[in-house]
């Protein structure tokens, strides 16, 4: 009973992986189930065991994707004072984190970066999704005021600065314009952190 139930999870992620790939590279209106099943090997039954219908399916993988990445930006809350330069470190850690994360689900960070045309409960959860990430820097800039580590701004702002930067550098190295394997090459994940932390702390002349 357990290898069927494992089974069954394996299936479903298989199902899931296939069809993100394929909205992020085809668009949500060019993408049928009949092309999912295909490419997975199944039968259509199959699909509408674990999905009601294609909507659903993006809707738990923007859901999904949305908990994860938050769950990495939450890690690098800080919580109690210290100096420049170990808040510096923190920062770093927490975007290299999240680049790295962002490296390993490039077709997920591509239909939330990019945004997808589609149904307007789709487009909808990838905006929250994006309020939500630039809701957990400000949480984490004002934090980092309070804490007199960094000096006092209006962190909605500096947030939104952040955010920004953040998803000009990941569309910049995962998305074009050069291609996907010689960016990533060129630089690493604790690159881009180290880029972003400077602007963060030390803002565009720093």
């Amino acid at each position: 009973m357990i290898k069927e139930n494992e089974k069954s999870i394996d299936r479903r992620e298989q199902i899931i992986a296939i069809a993100i790939k394929l909205f992020a590279m085809n668009g949500y209106h060019k993408t049928k189930i009949s092309d999912i099943v295909r490419e997975a090997g199944i039968a259509q039954g199959t699909f509408y065991w674990y999905f009601k219908s294609k909507e659903s399916i993006v809707l738990e993988i923007i859901q999904s994707g949305q908990a994860q990445i938050l769950a990495v930006v939450s890690k690098g809350y800080r919580t109690s004072p210290g100096t420049i330069a170990d808040a510096v470190a923190s920062s770093e850690k927490l975007f290299e984190d999240l680049f790295t994360f962002s490296k390993g689900n490039r077709y997920l960070m591509e239909l939330i970066i990019k945004g997808i045309d589609s149904e307007e409960s789709i487009k909808h959860l990838i905006f929250e999704t994006r309020i939500k990430i630039e809701e957990a820097f400000k949480n984490n800039l004002k934090r980092a005021m309070e804490l007199r580590i960094l000096p006092e701004k209006d962190p909605s702002i500096q947030a939104a600065l952040v955010m920004s930067l953040m998803e000009g550098m990941l569309a910049r190295w995962l998305f074009g314009p050069v291609t996907y394997e010689s960016a990533v090459e060129e630089q690493s994940a604790n690159d881009l952190a180290k880029e972003l932390v400077k602007f963060e702390f030390f803002g565009l002349l720093g």
